[in-house]
């Protein structure tokens, strides 16, 4: 017995999103650990997994990623555009590590927080407030990096006034030679940043999915509201909003590069990202599936070794 066969006239039966292939997510997970780097026809010839033994590791090598690329960026003379999340957060500790050792700063550098709570309307927390992104974003990486860091004025957050600006100051950036890369990690629902996959029946097919730039007040996945409160509210579901201004996949889906990242797990082998990472991975580019399309660009997804299972029940 299973999800699949007991499904039908249970609670579940309508709670997924309507587009998802439920056996085709099962065989996406059907494979072992060993199978994780088996290039697919769809990955793009620079895309690769990368696995990492622990959170120390990860954070390490996703941090190095991070900084590599400005460091590429400043030597060749170009802006960066960094479209940046909250969370993992270890990996900018590493950033601004390897940013020393190597003496380079940041002033080419244009930071796009990639999403931030909201209500329905799109109204956010106030920039100082704690557990507004923004806050998160200027402790843990803009004011630790002192001098090296990005310039105030090329810090964008997603506001309800400043989000709908992106695509527009993003496409004036890439006019004078920037480059684009999108750092991410991805949710429960295989989202990237807050875009849901539900957002798929809202559009007429996948070239207008496409051009989607954003959202304000995205109304959020019940997985997606269950996953924060579980990593981000100590379990307390009740902090956790129900909406939040999202960047889309117009402007994800550019990217020159992208680094990625994979860490849900928890103790004692339980995790809640394993089935993520393998359908990113395996379950091809669908409008339904946000994160299928990571792998069409260059870049690596890196993430913990654990997570490549196998995923097999552990009653023990």
């Amino acid at each position: 017995m299973d999800l699949l066969s007991t499904i039908k006239g249970s609670s579940m039966e309508g709670y997924f999103p309507a587009g998802w292939d439920l056996k085709r997510l099962d065989d996406c997970c059907a494979h072992g650990p060993e199978e994780i780097y088996d290039r697919q026809d769809f990955w793009h010839k620079g895309f690769k997994p990368v696995s990492c033994e622990g959170d120390p590791e990860f954070g390490m090598m996703m941090g190095h990623e991070i900084a590599l690329q400005i460091k590429k960026a400043r030597d060749a003379g170009k802006k960066l555009i960094l479209i940046l999340p909250v969370g993992p957060m270890l990996m900018y500790k590493w950033t601004m590590y390897f940013l020393e050792e190597w003496d380079v700063d940041c002033k080419h550098v244009y930071g796009f927080n990639m999403d931030e709570w909201s209500d329905a309307e799109g109204n956010t927390l106030a920039a100082s407030e704690k557990g507004s992104f923004q806050n998160a974003m200027e402790d843990a990486f803009y004011d630790p990096l002192g001098a090296r860091t990005i310039p105030a004025s090329q810090r964008n957050f997603a506001t309800k006034a400043n989000l709908p600006t992106y695509a527009e100051k993003i496409g004036e950036l890439r006019a004078q030679g920037a480059e684009l890369v999108t750092i991410f990690g991805i949710g429960r629902v295989f989202h990237i940043a807050f875009w849901e996959p539900q957002f798929a029946a809202d559009y007429v097919g996948e070239a207008e999915w496409k051009k989607a730039t954003h959202r304000l007040g995205a109304k959020l996945n019940p997985l997606t509201i269950e996953q924060n409160a579980l990593h981000s509210f100590k379990s307390r579901t009740t902090l956790v909003p129900c909406f939040a201004n999202t960047i889309g996949p117009g402007l994800f889906l550019q990217s020159d590069y992208i680094i990625g990242g994979c860490d849900g797990a928890f103790n004692r082998g339980m995790m809640w990202s394993g089935m993520s990472l393998w359908a990113a991975l395996r379950y091809r580019p669908d409008i339904w599936v946000p994160a299928s399309f990571m792998p069409t660009m260059p870049g690596k997804l890196f993430f913990l070794a654990e997570l490549a299972g196998p995923l097999t029940a552990d009653c023990q």
